[in-house]
């Protein structure tokens, strides 16, 4: 089993810094000020109290290679609210004391893949046999609304697009594994819904908080246009027929965008190479955020002074070019019940000319962070969270990336998509699409034989649910805010949890609620038997709905993106 690793800041010394848009300008990094309309710090929904000033300054030179470590674990508050979704063990922010142990969890790819595979003429890349269908972030979405299984996806483009390589297509499905490409009237005969000249990396989201129809869909189109890399929003109320909105100031390509619900606000995830010296270049990202699209889509920008985060200081390397110095190549990010997951494309080389000679491809592997302020990442395990096939005549073989939308919520388990490559036997790359599934809050759990005290917690609602794994038996205690046993409510009350069950409900002899009484602040306690404690939370509902944030949605879900009945 994997415990929990501690991640240290390490200072660096830095030379020279660069940000690299598509022509390498200087930036001097305390030329800029933060953005006078940033919204206003203050307390999360959590109870986390937002740093001042927000977005935190952080240092490309300092920090440029040292990761994050969120503020808030080293500075909790003194009451956690837990009103909001399933509250999942992915770092110690809930828990006071436990002797169990931390174990991380990973998907499994579906035997079906690739789900999705290029098998039209607008999906080639020139004459010589290379062929992309996959998004390239982009999305994928289950709308309640149409009952369907939604994909925006990048393909070669070939003579559909004016220049460049690149267009996008939709698909859909009707269980998420089975996918038809539709023929459209954008580009008549084709699922082409976009064509704008040098695309990149691309985001399609979803907006179920959207109150507007006319913008429900909402694109962020990464293109080169008057000689840089941007930002181009469009808005849609169907998916298939987009307008133009916005267009950004410089940045980089792969860049891509999410939603942070928790606070109503849009973050913008900008690619930065950073160039420490003539040898090295480091790629980084920049954060913008802002609550309106069209104007944040307008402010955005890569700047020095708004650096994020680079790599952390132990990503694993490529096991054939050790001597690589991996890096972020992206980051995409979606709500899940309480928190914020992060997907990063770590970069682990090599550069594209030794990867050509050496007639393989440059490796990106998916690992998983996780935030709860949407800003701040943890991350404690470096494993892959999609990981690549050694074999190169696999789907996976190389360059994976995430894909914004992910994960759909289907029953008891999480579908995640994502793009991988191959290589055929004249060399030319083949791009993809795959599934993988977890199972419902599966990324971490909480394991073994032993107790687990949370925080002092406030919560609305009177029934209490668990996802857990047992092989012997759970059974839970409630202490009040001054640590004693609420009567009634102690361990012997309590009716065992046994089995392998996402949702069950804890109840106790004299009752299946919680205390009335009690209801503004309350300790939970754990006792375990040889199981695996993935979640648990409190609801007003009876049916276990969480008022948690459903990603992308799935099948039976609120059409809002909410799990409310």
């Amino acid at each position: 089993m994997k415990t929990l690793i501690k991640i240290l800041l390490f200072p660096m010394i830095v030379v020279v810094i660069f940000a690299c848009g598509s022509n390498d300008p200087l930036e001097e990094e305390d030329n800029n000020t933060p953005d006078e309309t940033t919204p206003e710090t203050g307390l999360l929904y959590n109870g986390i109290e937002l740093p001042s000033p927000w977005p935190p300054i952080r240092s490309a030179t300092s920090e440029l290679e040292a990761g994050m470590n969120p503020y808030y674990l080293a500075n909790k508050p003194d009451v956690i609210d837990i009103s909001t979704g399933r509250q999942l063990f992915v770092d110690d922010f809930l828990v006071e004391q436990t002797n169990l142990n931390r174990e991380y969890h990973y998907p499994e790819y579906d035997q079906a893949n690739p789900i999705l595979a290029p098998d039209k003429e607008w999906e080639n890349v020139g004459t010589m046999g290379a062929a992309f269908a996959a998004p390239f972030s982009d999305g994928v979405w289950y709308d309640e609304k149409d009952q369907k299984y939604k994909m925006w996806y990048m393909a070669g483009g070939k003579a559909y697009v004016e220049a460049g390589t690149g267009v996008t297509c939709y698909a859909e499905s009707s269980d998420g594994i089975n996918w038809i490409k539709p023929s459209l009237n954008i580009i008549p005969g084709t699922n082409i819904v976009d064509n704008t000249p040098n695309r990149d990396a691309s985001v399609v989201w979803l907006d179920k908080q959207e109150s507007n129809p006319a913008k429900r869909y909402k694109m962020f189109l990464v293109a080169r246009s008057d000689g840089d890399w941007r930002y181009h929003y469009k808005t849609s109320s169907d998916g298939i027929l987009w307008r133009q909105v916005e267009t950004s100031k410089p940045i980089a390509d792969r860049s891509t965008v999410f939603k942070n619900p928790f606070r109503d606000i849009w973050s913008y995830s900008i690619r930065h190479n950073i160039r420490v010296n003539s040898s090295k270049l480091v790629r980084a990202r920049d954060y913008n955020e802002h609550q309106d699209p069209a104007e944040g889509t307008r402010k955005a920008e890569a700047l020095v002074s708004s650096f994020w985060f680079g790599p952390w200081p132990n990503e694993l390397r490529h096991p054939r070019y050790p001597e690589v110095d991996p890096a972020i190549y992206n980051h995409d990010a979606v709500p899940y019940e309480s928190i914020m997951l992060g997907f990063f494309s770590v970069w682990q080389g090599p550069e594209n000319d030794v990867a050509d000679e050496a007639h393989e491809l440059k490796r990106n592997q998916v690992m998983l962070g996780y935030s709860r302020d949407g800003y701040s990442w943890y991350r404690s395990d470096m494993n892959p969270f999609f990981a690549v096939n050694e074999n190169s005549e696999a789907w996976n073989y190389g360059n994976l990336q995430s894909v914004a939308g992910s994960p759909l919520i289907v029953g008891d388990k999480l579908y995640f998509y994502l793009s991988g490559r191959r290589l055929t036997s004249s060399y030319q790359e083949i791009t993809t699409t795959g599934l993988a599934m977890l199972r419902r809050d599966g990324f971490v759990s909480m394991c073994g034989t032993g107790e687990l005290k949370t925080e002092l917690l406030k919560y609305s609602g009177k029934y209490l649910y668990l996802n857990a794994k047992v092989q012997g038996t759970i059974k839970v205690e409630l202490l009040d805010k001054n640590g004693n046993v609420i009567p009634g409510y102690s361990k012997v009350d309590c009716d065992p949890i046994v089995g392998d069950h996402t949702k069950s409900q804890v109840s106790w002899q004299s009752s299946q609620t919680l205390p009335s009484q009690e209801k503004d602040l309350i300790r939970i306690k754990f006792y375990m038997e040889e199981g695996e404690l993935f979640s648990f939370w409190i609801t007003p509902s009876s049916e276990g709905t969480s008022n948690g944030y459903t990603s992308g949605g799935g099948p039976t879900l609120n059409p809002l993106g909410v799990d409310v009945n």
